[in-house]
């Protein structure tokens, strides 16, 4: 009963993250036009500079950084999974480490974005 579980268990989890991550970008844009209605509404002009700013803020100089750490640690925490797992026969910790093979391309791909983003500024 309990093996039936995890796969759904997953799938809904992913499902969950995946609503919560589209929920609060709705959120924030709900927020903003929430504000420049209460500017236009209290009489303030505002420029397409100002409204474009508000409506697309600027990246982070660090951003690609901190989504390097957040890919890294994902596929260190994959690996080290699989590291720890009881196999006697050793096909969780080559199936993990496969698994950490994605986000860490990701991750390395970020570090690398980081590096020339920096140089280029």
């Amino acid at each position: 009963m309990a093996e039936e579980l995890i796969p759904i268990v997953m799938f809904i989890s992913i499902a969950v993250v995946l609503a919560l991550v589209f929920y609060f970008k709705y959120r924030a844009r709900h927020d903003m036009q929430a504000t420049i209605r209460a500017a236009i509404k209290q009489g303030q002009e505002l420029s397409p500079d100002i409204v474009d700013r508000l409506a697309h803020p600027k990246k982070g100089k660090d951003q690609d950084l901190r989504y390097a750490i957040m890919w890294l640690a994902l596929a260190g925490a994959l690996s080290l999974t699989g590291f720890f797992v009881p196999d006697p026969s050793g096909h969780a910790f080559s199936g993990t480490l496969a698994g950490a093979a994605f986000p860490l391309c990701i991750g390395i791909a970020y570090l690398i974005m980081w590096r020339f983003t920096e140089r280029a500024q």
